[in-house]
């Protein structure tokens, strides 16, 4: 048994970017911790979701904890920094934000768990943050730096595959209009900022056997993913193309997808 270590920056992104890694390598008897930067303060939600005097913080961390069990989660931890909203925002600069957040601070405090936990693998983003997040973005400075303190050596950033996204959403596009289902833009939503190009990606994983469980697990982010979101309203097909199948970066394995498996060999 191995120990995978998945770190991202605000509650569902686990669901949408590697939920199908983490319940495969659960399902195979591997350990999956997941450690989250922040508790998605900033995130949007309908008027009147919340309870009286709830907070979107406590909402956020209870549906982590739902959507964790669903994925085979072992563990479960938050750095305790605060959301920094989307780039630009004045929330970026806020006093514990996770942007301004120490790198050598934060990433000592990842680097901690991965030795307790004598992690195998990491997962972080890409150094865009797949979308220009600043705290994606911190997620692989972070991630990065507490790998090495740790020395873990194998690590994988988690992307989008910008042309493969774009492919689909172009072959989708006609069965969406039919089903009432409105969707981006092709080329704003899988443009220049988005993900990285095939050149540049060196794993491609199948989780098409986990989309039900990746399904269920956006589901439980329903604070921020609703029934009637994009994710969760597109037809099975378009769900198993878009969310089937994820995509990473591996330092040194490229050029070319090498890796269909983050787990063999361990």
């Amino acid at each position: 048994m191995a120990t995978l270590v998945t770190f991202h920056a605000h509650p569902d992104d686990e669901s949408i970017g590697c939920g199908g890694v983490m319940r495969k390598a659960a399902d195979e008897g591997h350990r999956v911790v997941l450690v989250v930067g922040t508790r998605g303060e900033h995130g949007e939600v309908p008027e009147g979701f919340l309870a009286p005097g709830e907070e979107l913080w406590e909402r956020r961390v209870v549906e982590t904890g739902a959507c964790a069990e669903i994925l085979g989660v072992a563990r479960l931890e938050f750095l305790g920094y605060k959301d920094s909203g989307m780039m630009g925002e004045p929330t970026n600069d806020l006093p514990g934000s996770f942007w301004t957040a120490d790198v050598e601070e934060a990433a000592a405090a990842l680097a901690a768990i991965l030795v307790q936990e004598n992690a195998d693998v990491l997962t972080i983003y890409d150094d865009n943050g797949g979308y220009g997040h600043p705290d994606h973005i911190q997620v692989h400075r972070v991630g990065k730096r507490a790998a090495e303190i740790a020395g873990t050596g194998r690590v994988y950033q988690m992307t989008m595959n910008r042309d493969y996204m774009r492919r689909g959403m172009e072959a989708f596009a006609a069965q969406a209009k039919e089903a009432g289902i409105e969707i981006p833009d092709v080329e704003g939503a899988a443009g220049a900022d988005f993900g990285k190009p095939e050149s540049e990606i060196t794993g491609r994983v199948d989780v098409t056997a986990y989309t039900a469980a990746k399904r269920a697990a956006m589901g439980a982010h329903a604070s921020q993913i609703s029934e009637d979101s994009i994710f969760l309203a597109m037809p099975d097909p378009a769900f198993a193309y878009h969310f089937g199948v994820e995509w990473f970066i591996r330092d040194g394995q490229g050029p070319g997808i090498t890796e269909t498996d983050l787990m063999v060999g361990l």
